[in-house]
Formats: C-alpha cells, structure tokens, sequence
C-alpha cells in the first residue's frame, strides 16, 4: 500500500543579541559556569516587570523580510501556561495570535509563521545508575533561562526527510548571513522538530512530533526512521497516537515521551505586564526599512556565481555556504579583474585544493588569506605552475607569510626566457628524432611526450604553455 508523508517543521534558534529576551542579563552561549548570567526577571521573582528586547524584534523582522513573509503591524506577546522545572515563571513568553511575521515561503516551502519568545533553563539528568533514568538528580542551570528564541513554522508541505534537511540548512544559512543566530545545532542555537504523519488516498493520518533534533543528519533519519515506525504500525493492523516523541541517535530510533498537547492546553492570554506593538510608529521596524537593511541574500549568491561568472552549482554552493571562501573568492576576482576565467581558476582553488587541505586538517584559509590573491595572480600570470600552486597553498594554509616569497625560497617560479627554453627545445628534438618524426607525420599526441621530456630537463620550472608554443614553432 502507497503512503505519502506530510511533514510540517518548527525550528527553534536563539537570537544573536548583547542580552536576553526580557532584561539586562547577558547572551551569552559559550559561558561554560551555570547560573551567572541570570537576575530576578528571567529567574521570575515577585514584582519583577520584562521588558522587550528591541533587537531580537528586528531579527526577526529582517528574517521575515528575506522570506517575503507578510510584517504583522500589531503584534502583542502572550503567556503560554506550562510547568517544567526549567521555566521558571511557570509560564513561557511568547506569541500566539498576533505573531511578528506570516507567510512567506524558504527553500520552496511554504511558511505559515515567525515568531519570537524566550528560552527555557537547561536541566541535565545524572542517573545514580547508568541507563536509570528513574533514579538521580537533575540540575538546572538558567544561563539559558530568557535568550530571544525565534520559532520559525512551516506549513505541511515537506514530503520527504531529504527535503526536510535542506530547508533547515538553508534556514541556518539565512540566520547567519542577516546575523541573526550563529545557529549552531551542536550548540543547541537551533533545535528542530518534525511533525509528521502518513496518508493514504488523500487522508491525513495522526501528527506526531518529534522534538530537539539537533544535527541535520538526524533530522533526516528521525523523519525517515519515524515514517516507517507509523508505516509499520499501521500495516500491523495498530493506530498511530498523537504524541510526542524524542530521538535517540545511540539507537537510531524515536522513543515515546508524552501524549501531545494541543493549543488549548497552554492556556494562551496575552501577557498583561508587557506592551501592545504598532510595528509600523518604529521606523526601523517598517517593511521598506528592513528590506533595505538586507544584504544580498544566499539564494541571490548563487544566482549571481553561477550567471555572471558561470560557475557550476557545487562550486557556487560551497562559496555560499562558507562565508570565509567567499569573502576570499570575492577579494580575489576584484583584484585580479571580474572575469569568468579568473573567477572559475579562484573558485577552483578554494573548492578543491584548499577546502581539501581544510577537511585532511592541515591548514586553515585564514592563514592564507593575505596572500591568496597574490598567489591566484602568480597562477594566472603563468610564473608558476598548478603543481607549484598547490605546493604554495600547503605552506600557506599551516604558517602563512607572503606566496612570493615561497616561490622564490622553492624555487618554483616558472621558466619563461624563450632563449633558454629555446636551448632545451633543441636538446629534446636532437634526442627523440623517432617522435619528432610521428608528430611531423601527423601524430599529434607525440607532441606531449616532448613536452615531457622539456619539462623534465627544466626540473619543472618550464612553463609548460610557453613550451608547447615554441615546440610547435620549431617543428613546423
């Protein structure tokens, strides 16, 4: 029996902002110490008042922005009533009827809404047993307690866990081009969740989420392992329940974690300590404002490598996705002038050879960069070869210093005096009468053999190129 999965997203990511969502205490993702950067607001004690962050208000709106989504002019924050050991209130912040952005659409996906809200504490569990999760302690540490978080949902339109992936990588790179999240989900900067169910004959089946996903991997294999769990249960005669489940990626499967609550068990009210929003009496909040304040966006990147300079999409993806080769590619062909052979030779080199230096561990661009178009310029000028580029480049990446320079301490500039190629040109022919006779004859691939054996008694440092032109010349 044919099954269609109908998978809807929510994705979660803490704002980039100097403070939390409500007051003064610090954002800051990296501290390592628990339960410093908190304060009576986001710890909740009596009489305490929040207060909005206007920053995590315009992160949001410039996402909505980028998504072309529709900017809400009134807006309100409002009380969802839950209680966890790690939301201190007893209620979470956050938005309900009136959300900061609707609509819009990413990665081809339709978008049903944008909101902001604030994050819970983090509680960790440490078993008295190993495996036992029934015995123990558990310590919250509120650090995280109030960070902006921005929930962004999708309408049900994902069919499949590929699909899924892209989209959330397409959203972290959104985030971190508008700097918006740093997003990082080793981090926990950006959770997912899939609600998924399975159809058959046009009838939507029963939701189940799966919560805090936090790799793109295993957003992938959730999706897929859960579309076959409900498959199976379903084929077995049982019925799917509406619930919510984790993932566990030891196992590699989704576990049970507790019947799933509707929008009427939170209880939502708007929250009577903070302020209602006419978005449009801020000025920087205004739809032609935020549009202007866009740079140019990941999917006009690509559009713009791949029709102005013609590079292939796995090059141009790369650049996009990694903004120091970008910067880098950028640099590069300004200087060395704005043409697609240029572009494709710098594209090249920093998809392939340095990226693979990068990935083998040995050497970071960052090491290079004050150089990399120097040696870009080298390699097209034709004064050294790629085989000497790419010796260049490995010296570059692990202790930096000037591509120039190591040419010269190398030895690895190219020969290009006509005279002394014009000498070793004259050897060769002397020696290997037999092939100049096949080319002569016609044989056009006994040309590289002689080049060969010139490039072989320069020890390499003819320029392979020039070489052949004067062979030709010689021979005709």
């Amino acid at each position: 029996m044919q099954y269609t999965p109908t998978i809807g997203l929510e994705i979660h990511a803490e704002l980039k902002t100097r403070t939390k969502m409500f007051c003064d205490s610090r954002n800051d993702p990296d501290e390592r110490e628990p339960n410093v950067h908190i304060c009576p607001v986001c710890l909740a004690h009596p009489g305490t008042l929040p207060v909005i962050n206007k920053e995590a208000v315009h992160h949001v709106l410039r996402v909505g922005a980028a998504v072309r989504g529709v900017i809400a002019d009134y807006t309100e924050f409002d009380r969802k009533n839950y209680f966890y050991p790690d939301i201190p209130k007893g209620y979470q912040i956050s938005q309900y009827t009136y959300p900061l952005v609707s609509n819009g659409e990413l990665a081809g996906v339709a978008l049903t809404r944008i909101h902001l809200e604030e994050d819970t504490a983090r509680s960790s569990h440490l078993p008295t047993h190993a495996g036992d999760r029934k015995s123990g302690t558990t310590r919250i540490d509120y650090n995280r307690a109030g960070i902006p978080l921005m929930e962004l949902v999708t309408e049900p339109v994902v069919t499949s866990a590929e699909q899924a992936g892209r989209f959330a990588r397409e959203l972290q790179l959104l985030l971190r081009t508008l700097g918006a999240s740093d997003a990082n989900m080793e981090k926990g900067e950006m959770r997912v969740e899939a609600n998924i169910s399975i159809s058959k004959d046009k009838t939507f089946g029963t939701k189940v989420e799966v919560k805090n996903i936090n790799s793109f991997r295993a957003v992938e294999r959730a999706i897929q392992y859960e579309v076959a769990r409900q498959i199976e249960v379903l084929e077995s005669g049982g019925e799917i329940v509406q619930e919510t489940r984790g993932w566990d990626e030891a196992k590699q499967r989704t576990f049970s974690q507790r019947i799933k609550e509707g929008s009427a068990d939170y209880r939502y009210f708007p929250d009577p300590d903070l302020p209602k929003l006419m978005l449009s009496d801020i000025p920087e909040f205004r739809e032609d404002a935020l549009i202007a304040s866009l740079p140019e966006l990941p999917w006009e990147k690509r559009e713009r490598y791949q029709s102005i300079y013609g590079l292939d999409s796995e090059s141009a993806e790369m650049l996009v996705r990694d903004r120091r080769y970008s910067e880098v590619f950028e640099e590069s062909v300004r200087e060395l002038g704005d043409k697609n052979e240029i572009a494709q030779i710098v594209a090249n080199y920093l998809t392939s050879d340095v990226a693979g230096l990068e990935n083998a561990g040995k050497g970071e661009l960052e090491n290079s960069t004050s150089s990399f178009s120097e040696l870009m310029k080298m390699v097209i000028e034709g004064e050294i070869s790629s085989r000497g580029a790419k010796d260049i480049l490995a010296k570059l990446l692990i202790g930096g210093g000037s591509a120039r320079a190591i040419a010269e301490a190398e030895g690895l500039f190219q020969e290009s005096d006509e005279g002394a190629l014009s000498a070793i040109i004259d050897e060769v022919i002397t020696e290997n009468q037999a092939v100049v006779d096949e080319y002569t004859g016609g044989k056009e691939s006994a040309l590289q053999f002689l080049i060969g054996q010139g490039m072989k008694k320069s020890k390499g440092s003819a320029n392979p190129a020039l070489l052949q032109k004067l062979f030709k010349e010689k021979l005709q």
